[in-house]
């Protein structure tokens, strides 16, 4: 049994995840697994801690509800594998997961990321460097550039790239101070529920649906994420009975990790620059019982849909929204994703002196994503468990870089040698049958008594489903 005070990696994660959610007193969680990410930080903790926390949440949620905490436990191992990947795809390969152009490259004077996954991130740093769409001429290019001036010239071109920087350069850095005074997840007290709605803020004629093995089911929890942290606490949600809608805009895909990410969920699109998209995303919201959000701060303020609009459209709501680099400082709205976030605050740096290597060397999984991923879910349920409470629902921020600052300060993990690959037995016995073919998923790395971790949809693409409840 291994709680969060047992002084280990884990410990320490799981007690300042806990303290930021604002668990009770920590309860015990079974660890199972051997074997650890090789890294100079603690992933597999991290991957351990943040899957408790919201195991630990929802047993939470399920004694206020049903009067039974279920036991949680965590397989340390599998719970690594989900931050890599989860699906085994039995015939077909899933699309490349970067771009050509993204990656890494010496600049005049040190080393710079490009994230160039989505075609206008990519069109805009090819803008700025005045190369064509091959890694020889961006390279050369760049090597033309002190990596701080790029940066921000791709940035102010409405790219997404990070120079590579040292910890001690992000201490001081205006947005790395700015990042080091916030809490690991910030709340704010939300509105009361409108009149006919349950006690704990879900429509009557859904309160029904949810039951002690199936205890998020009758919850509609609208999705308005990207890749990977959103959609990583949205299908952790949809794991336990939610419905989850996920809304994208016309045009936007994620080839690479949509059969990761869509598990669970029906997908559909909604363009809210327009009159219809806003009418049809006001109905969606008010027929909605939480909200996952990971558009840059002011982003939904500026299609008309702030903080207090969203409470006024679904009094009770539970809020949840993710940022890049932090709610406060200079980069509150920056583009801004995990490896770029990893370049910024020191660990692909700490990763290359460490390693003695000549290039960034980052974490082995994009771990900022998938841990904040959890925390975010942690969060809605948390949420949903204080709404049982008081009848009001709760904002909660998180970031992707002060979950960076989180796994940084944790204490270094014994040594271990590295996990053992997936075999079968680590899949679920029967294929999921998604829409590019057959694939093995692996089994949920968090096991809570009596409630299962299932999904009632396989993985499918973006657009397939009418934005409607």
């Amino acid at each position: 049994m291994t709680g969060a005070a047992d002084g280990s990696a884990f410990g320490a994660l799981l007690g300042g995840i806990g303290q930021a959610l604002g668990l009770e007193a920590p309860h015990p969680v079974t660890v199972t697994g051997t074997g650890a990410l090789p890294s100079v930080y603690p992933v597999s903790d991290l991957a351990a801690a943040s899957v408790a926390a919201a195991g630990l949440a929802l047993a939470e949620l399920v004694e206020a509800r049903f009067g039974r905490r279920p036991a949680v436990t965590v397989d340390r191992r599998l719970a690594a594998q989900w931050f890599s990947r989860s699906l085994a795809p039995q015939g077909w390969e899933p699309p490349p997961l970067w771009d050509p152009v993204a990656g890494d490259y010496r600049s005049a004077d040190g080393w710079i990321r490009l994230h160039t996954n989505a075609p206008h991130h990519r069109d805009a740093a090819l803008a700025v460097l005045g190369a064509v769409p091959e890694r020889a001429a961006v390279a050369g290019a760049v090597a033309r550039w002190r990596a701080d001036e790029l940066e921000a010239a791709v940035v102010a071109q409405g790219g997404c790239a990070a120079a590579m920087r040292a910890a001690e350069a992000w201490a001081v850095h205006p947005q790395g101070a700015a990042l080091a005074r916030e809490p690991l997840v910030s709340w704010e007290v939300g509105e009361a529920g409108a009149e006919g709605l349950g006690a704990d803020g879900l429509d009557a004629d859904r309160l029904g649906a949810a039951r002690p093995e199936r205890p998020l089911a009758g919850l509609r929890v609208l999705d308005l994420t990207r890749v990977l942290a959103g959609p990583v606490a949205t299908r952790v949600l949809a794991g336990y009975g939610a419905t989850v809608l996920r809304l994208d805009p016309p045009g936007w895909d994620e080839p690479g990790v949509v059969p990761e990410m869509t598990l669970g969920k029906a997908c559909a699109r909604l363009d809210l620059r327009n009159p219809e998209g806003r009418a049809r995303f006001e109905a969606l919201l008010a027929g909605a019982d939480v909200l996952v959000h990971g558009y840059r701060a002011e982003a939904l303020a500026g299609l008309g849909f702030d903080a207090a609009a969203r409470a006024r459209l679904r009094p009770g709501l539970i809020d949840v929204a993710l940022d890049a680099y932090g709610w406060t400082g200079p980069w509150r709205g920056r583009r801004g994703f995990d490896s770029l976030v990893q370049m910024s605050c020191g660990i692909a740096e700490a990763g290359m002196r460490r390693a003695r290597a000549d290039r960034p060397v980052p974490l082995p999984v994009q771990a900022l994503d998938h841990a904040t991923g959890y925390l975010m879910a942690a969060a809605v349920l948390r949420g949903l468990t204080r709404r049982l409470a008081t009848g009001r629902g709760a904002g909660a921020r998180a970031a992707l870089a002060r979950t960076a600052h989180l796994l940084a300060a944790a204490p270094p993990a014994a040594p271990e040698d590295p996990p053992a690959p997936p075999t079968r037995a680590d899949y679920a016995e029967a294929p999921e049958p998604t829409a590019w073919g057959p694939a093995l998923r692996l089994r949920p790395p968090l096991t809570l008594d009596g409630v299962p971790m299932r999904w009632d949809r396989p993985a499918g693409p973006l657009g397939a489903a009418d934005p409607v409840w």
